[in-house]
C-alpha cells in the first residue's frame, strides 16, 4: 500500500496537498451545525429565545453548511478531474507499452490483457487515484469531529460512538483480505479469458473460455456472500448503536443530568457519523482493491528484461 501511495504521490503531489487542505477546512466545519440543532432546540424548550434571534441563530447555520457544501463541490471537482487526468495517464503508458516490440519483435503486452487493463483496470485505478488522500480526510476528520463533539456535550453519548465504530474495524479487517484474493483472482482469470477469445485459436478453447466465464461468476458470488454479510453485521451496529443513545440519552433526560437538545444532537451525530464510517470502510476495500489491481498494472509496466513471468 505504501508503494500505491507513494506513486500517486510521485504523479500528483501538488494537486493533491490542494485537495487535503480543502478537505481539511470541510472536516472542520462537519459538526458545526450540530452545535447549532442542540443551542436552537434548548432555546425553544426553554423559550429562551425570540423570533429575531431564531432567525439569526438559523441563517448562521445554514450560511456555514453552504460553506460546507461549497468545499465539497470543488474538492468533487478538482478530485474528479484528477482521477480522470490519471487514467489519461495510465492509458497512454499501457498503450505505448503495448506498441513497442520486444527485443524479438513481438508486442510486450497481449491485446486481450492490454484491453481489459485499459477500458477496466485504468479507469478503475484512476478515479481512485483522485480521492486517495482527500476523500480519507474529509471522512476521518468528519469522524474525529463529530464523535469529539458527542463526547464534550455528554462523555456517555460519545463512549457509545465510540463503541459503534471499533467492531466495525473490526469486522471488515477480518474479512477485506479475503476479497482481495478474490479481486486479484477475477482479475487474472478475466485477462486470460480476453486473450484467448483475441487469438487465433480461439475456436479451440471455445470449452476453456466458458469454464473461465463460469469460474469469473464463482468468484464475484463469493465476493458477495463475504461483502454482505460484512455490510449486514455492521448495519445492525449502527442500528444497536442509535437505540443505546436514546435509552441512555433519555435516561439522562429524565435524571436531570442532560437536555433534549443534546440528545437529539447526539441522535443526529451518530446518523452523520455512519455516513462517514460507511465510506472509510468501503474506501478501505477500495485501497485494498486498487493496490491488487496496481500491482498487476504494474506487472505490465515492469521492463521486460526485469519482469521474471514475461522474460520466461
Amino acid at each position: 500500500m505504501i508503494e500505491l501511495y507513494s506513486a500517486i504521490w510521485h504523479v500528483s503531489g501538488r494537486r493533491q496537498l490542494i485537495l487535503i487542505v480543502l478537505s481539511l477546512g470541510v472536516a472542520a466545519l462537519s459538526a458545526v451545525p450540530l452545535s447549532y440543532q442542540k443551542d436552537i432546540i434548548n432555546a425553544l424548550s426553554n423559550a429562551e429565545i425570540d423570533s429575531a434571534a431564531l432567525f439569526w441563530m438559523c441563517a448562521q447555520m445554514m450560511g456555514v453548511i453552504l460553506l460546507s457544501l461549497s468545499l465539497k463541490w470543488v474538492v468533487s471537482f478538482r478530485s474528479g478531474t484528477l482521477g480522470e487526468d490519471i487514467i489519461r495517464i495510465l492509458r497512454k503508458r499501457l498503450y505505448n507499452e503495448a506498441t513497442a516490440p520486444d527485443h524479438s519483435g513481438n508486442r510486450t503486452i497481449p491485446k486481450g490483457t492490454l484491453t481489459t487493463t485499459i477500458s477496466a483496470e485504468a479507469e478503475e485505478l484512476g478515479k481512485f487515484t483522485g480521492g486517495a488522500f482527500s476523500d480519507p480526510v474529509v471522512q476521518l476528520g468528519t469522524l474525529i469531529a463529530v464523535v469529539g463533539y458527542i463526547a464534550s456535550s455528554q462523555p456517555g453519548l460519545g463512549i457509545i460512538a465510540l463503541a459503534m465504530i471499533t467492531p466495525q474495524v473490526i469486522i471488515i479487517l477480518s474479512t477485506q483480505r479475503k476479497v482481495n484474493e478474490l479481486v486479484a483472482r477475477r482479475v487474472r482469470i478475466l485477462r486470460d479469458t480476453t486473450n484467448r477469445i483475441v487469438s487465433e485459436e480461439q475456436g479451440s478453447d471455445a470449452s476453456r473460455i466458458e469454464d473461465e466465464f463460469d469460474e469469473i461468476f464463482e468468484t464475484r458470488r463469493r465476493m458477495f456472500l463475504w461483502k454482505l454479510s460484512a455490510k449486514f453485521a455492521i448495519s445492525t451496529l449502527n442500528a444497536a448503536a442509535t437505540v443505546a443513545v436514546l435509552i441512555v440519552g433519555g435516561w439522562l433526560v429524565l435524571q436531570g443530568r442532560t437536555d433534549v437538545g443534546t440528545v437529539v444532537a447526539a441522535t443526529m451525530g451518530l446518523s452523520r457519523l455512519q455516513a462517514p464510517t460507511s465510506f472509510l470502510i468501503a474506501f478501505y476495500r477500495q485501497v485494498s482493491a486498487a493496490r491488487v489491481k496496481f500491482e498487476l498494472v504494474r506487472e505490465l509496466l515492469v521492463e521486460p528484461d526485469d519482469n521474471p513471468a514475461r522474460a520466461a
